[in-house]
């Protein structure tokens, strides 16, 4: 089943190298037709995902396995698997693809060859979350970025091929320091001292021994890592901890490394916009969970107070920063530093309120985001300016659009009864006890995002209209508009009452993480 959710868009993309040339049409809806197969598989694991099922049920607490030796000389297995940690961030690729899909139909240059990338960057996107074999994630980290590189750099705004190479190098970087992490592992698993007594020595899933393992369960539950010796003086689990943490902090993107996200933003094409805010960004902060936390639990514990403050630091920065932008798509893209900041917040908690609540944070940041960045199109599409001072009394002409608009607003600001406002409240109530200055300070970025928010709605929505855009914005939402946002907005109004649902799927999975680190902190 997950094979065919990660490889469908792949065979999608070799499909459309056959289709007769002028056919742009026709790329699209096949593009469609690819892109809604993993959407379709994503459900069904869905619905019959057990979220009971954890660590003491055996197979690691994994569902829908798919398991073989891939390059036996070098112990690489090709291993899929989802648990309660990345059942989420499967549903929000499948979903955040399809609809990034419908927002690519008004791209009308190099249609097939754009649609090619954007058919390999949604199986880079699903891979690196079933991948559980961790030079299988590499890889799959990897194919991601090209394609992204592509789509930035080909089908961006004016200044499209600073943000692509910008966006390059910085990724880049990060999975340099990734791959010297992977390498470390990989050759200290298995050694003695590091090797722990279960009586399961090291060995592929077909049976061969082993001396090391890329396998991430393995890394995780059958070695000691705090037992390494150390590289040139520093501690291993230190060492190693930091190269992963960076590597990862720049997709988040956690403050300093961040500066390539708004570029990339404005200049990337809305479709692109949604994907990167709504899926890739949650690539860095599953990372932590499945590498950071899971095999190095001593290490995150050390750093515990660290992460903390970087995630309160992304919090306020990216708070103030969109409060100081006339660009709404840089408005936005600000944002989502901030809105990051929470789950990086919770994830240092170490309780089951700050954990679910990073989790579920980064699910509703990626609907909601995902609808601010394709009303930021909307209005773009049409005006061809997203200059906040430019507009005025928008709602007077454009009343469903506003309708979305507001809603997409209140739920990115926090308001109760939306799912913006879930994953904050547990983030909160999971850190208080063990951050109260540091919440505190927080609190104030809540309140600095909602002046952000009705500052700019306020500018753009109400007021006199401004009949410079009269012949522009004299169409409301159109049915392919409506089909993007209304499946998103039901999501954040349905999670926004009811969580349970959401919350159900991921408690054992986190439940299990936090038992590994808390069993580490003592």
């Amino acid at each position: 089943m997950l094979v065919l959710m990660t490889f469908i868009p792949l065979l999608g993309m070799f499909v459309l190298m056959f289709l007769p040339k002028g056919r742009d049409d026709l790329v699209r809806w096949t593009t469609l037709a690819f892109v809604s197969v993993p959407l379709v598989l994503a459900v069904y694991v869905w619905r019959q995902f057990d979220p009971s099922i954890g660590l003491a049920d055996g197979n690691w607490g994994l569902q829908f396995v798919a398991h073989t030796t891939w390059i036996e000389s070098f112990n690489i297995e090709f291993f899929f698997g989802v648990d309660g940690i990345s059942i989420l961030m499967v549903l929000l690729t499948a979903l955040v693809s399809f609809i990034a899909c419908i927002s690519s139909w008004t791209i009308s240059k190099h249609v097939r060859g754009y649609m090619m990338m954007f058919l390999l960057l949604e199986t880079g996107m699903m891979g690196t979350f079933v991948a559980l074999d961790f030079f299988l994630f590499y890889v799959f980290w990897e194919v991601m970025l090209l394609p992204m590189y592509f789509l930035i750099g080909i089908w961006g705004g004016p200044r499209k091929e600073y943000a692509a190479i910008k966006f390059f190098l910085y990724t880049l970087a990060g999975s340099v320091l990734m791959l010297l992490a992977l390498i470390a592992l990989y050759y200290t698993s298995g050694d003695p001292g590091v090797a722990l007594a279960h009586g399961q020595p090291l060995a592929l899933i077909d049976g061969t021994p082993t001396a090391h393992t890329f396998d991430l369960m393995k890394m995780a539950h059958l070695n000691d890592y705090a037992a390494a010796g150390p590289i040139l003086g520093v501690k291993f689990t230190h060492i190693v901890w930091i190269a992963l943490f960076i590597g990862f902090a720049i997709k988040v993107p956690m403050f300093p490394f961040h500066t390539w996200l708004p570029d990339a933003h404005v200049e990337a094409p809305t479709a692109i916009s949604v994907i990167l805010a709504g899926v890739l960004l949650k690539m860095g902060t599953y990372g932590m969970f499945r590498m950071n936390y899971a095999i190095l639990p001593d290490a995150t514990v050390w750093a515990a107070g660290a992460i903390a403050m970087f995630g309160v630091i992304n919090i306020l920065y990216g708070a103030f920063c969109a409060f100081a932008q006339t660009d709404l798509k840089k408005m936005v893209a600000y944002s989502s530093v901030s809105h990051m900041g929470f789950v990086l917040l919770g994830m240092a908690a170490f309780t089951s309120q700050g954990l679910s609540g990073a989790m579920m944070q980064m699910f509703n940041h990626g609907t909601i985001t995902s609808m601010l960045f394709l009303l930021v199109g909307v209005i773009y599409d049409r005006a061809h300016t997203r200059d906040i001072n430019a507009f005025g009394g928008v709602a007077s002409k454009m009343p469903v659009y506003a309708a979305f608009f507001g809603f997409a607003f209140m739920a990115s600001l926090g308001l109760p009864g939306l799912s913006g406002f879930i994953g904050e409240a547990l983030v909160f109530l999971g850190a208080f006890n063990r951050y109260q200055l540091l919440v505190i300070l927080a609190a104030t970025g809540v309140v600095v995002t909602a002046a952000y928010h009705l500052w700019a709605m306020q500018r753009i929505m109400l007021g006199q209209f401004n009949t410079k855009w009269s012949e522009a914005l004299r169409q409301d939402l159109t049915k392919r508009e409506l089909l993007m946002l209304v499946p998103l907005a039901v999501i954040v109004f349905v999670l926004g009452f009811y969580p349970m649902p959401a919350l159900n799927l991921i408690h054992t999975g986190l439940a299990d993480l936090r038992d590994i680190v808390l069993s580490v902190a003592g």
